[in-house]
């Protein structure tokens, strides 16, 4: 999900798709509808390129709340007292077990709903402002300490060069390291995103096939040693069209040897561990926040908590 970042490929939305509006509606009022204010909500979220994921959450607990506020109900008319007892209804009421975390999100649903109602002027007042919002935080993630770190690298690096050489262990474990990139966007890197024009500095650039996705697009810089290897790797490989052609499994399992055969004990070493010890690396070298977040390719609202427990891992132990 990303609200504010810019695109970096911005493409017109197709008929159907994610960045198409689900209808004309006029412009809303303190009069109009709660139906109406939600599907102006909709095509809202769609504008500014809320991921899928997020439209359908946020779409579902709305529908939801107007279960037991009815749909024809001005929306100047709904209270905090109302949304109050909302909550308590999907809390303890409503008979359907309401995890705290599907209870901080609705809660979320409700405070960026009406908060962009009130920051439209479409009603004079927030009534989701006043209600406090206690997050629910999942547990720290597990990372690699500096010394793990480096036998993993070195590990792989003597493998570049052993009898029999492999070169994609070294290759995958410095690019997520290096780019903290997701599981699915190291699949969907494609020979031609990578761009060694300029040898001094490399770059990734993190494409998405779908306009959609767009906003998540990004390009990241590489180091000119890694690019070295790479050329190496597909010497190796012989890679036709995707830098990694093979199953997101397979790379799972070349990451888990790794940590094995690196003597890394009692932690697993994945995708989402080498990506949350990247950015907690960056973040003790200097990296500013919304830099970090947009490496990450992060929306505002995802960073909060992610950026909380970045701060956490990154500080010292009291």
């Amino acid at each position: 999900m990303s609200i504010d970042q810019p695109t970096l490929f911005p493409s017109p939305g197709r008929p159907g798709s994610m960045s198409a509006p689900i209808a004309a509606l006029g412009p809303l009022s303190a009069r109009s509808s709660l139906t109406a204010a939600v599907s102006g909500f909709h095509n809202h979220m769609v504008r500014q390129g809320f991921s899928e994921n997020t439209v359908k959450a946020f779409m579902g607990d709305l529908r939801l709340l107007m279960k037991y506020i009815s749909p024809n109900t001005n929306i100047s008319r709904i209270s905090t007292h109302d949304l109050e007892n909302f909550l308590t209804w999907i809390l303890s009421e409503r008979g359907t077990p309401c995890s705290p975390k599907s209870y901080a999100r609705r809660l979320t649903t409700l405070k960026v709903f009406f908060k962009w109602l009130h920051d439209t002027d479409v009603i004079a007042s927030d009534p989701a402002a006043p209600i406090a919002h206690q997050p629910v935080s999942t547990p720290l993630p597990q990372i690699l300490y500096d010394n793990e770190v480096e036998r993993l690298l070195r590990y792989s690096r003597d493998l570049l060069w052993a009898r029999k050489p492999d070169t994609r262990p070294y290759v995958l474990v410095s690019l997520i390291l290096q780019t903290a990139i997701k599981k699915s966007e190291c699949m969907g890197i494609k020979l031609e995103h990578l761009d060694s024009s300029d040898p001094r500095a490399p770059v990734l650039y993190v494409r998405y096939p779908t306009a959609r996705m767009r906003h998540k697009e990004r390009k990241l810089v590489l180091s000119p040693q890694f690019m070295q290897v790479v050329r190496q790797y597909i010497a190796q490989y012989k890679p036709e069209e995707h830098l990694f052609e093979c199953t997101a499994r397979n790379l799972e399992y070349v990451l888990g040897d790794a940590g094995q055969l690196a003597g890394i004990e009692h932690k697993s070493v994945s995708f989402e561990a080498l990506r949350w010890t990247a950015a907690v690396r960056d973040y003790r070298t200097g990296m500013s926040p919304e830099q970090l977040r947009k490496k990450l390719g992060l929306s505002q609202i995802s960073w909060r908590e992610t950026g909380l427990k970045i701060r956490q891992l990154a500080s010292p132990a009291l």
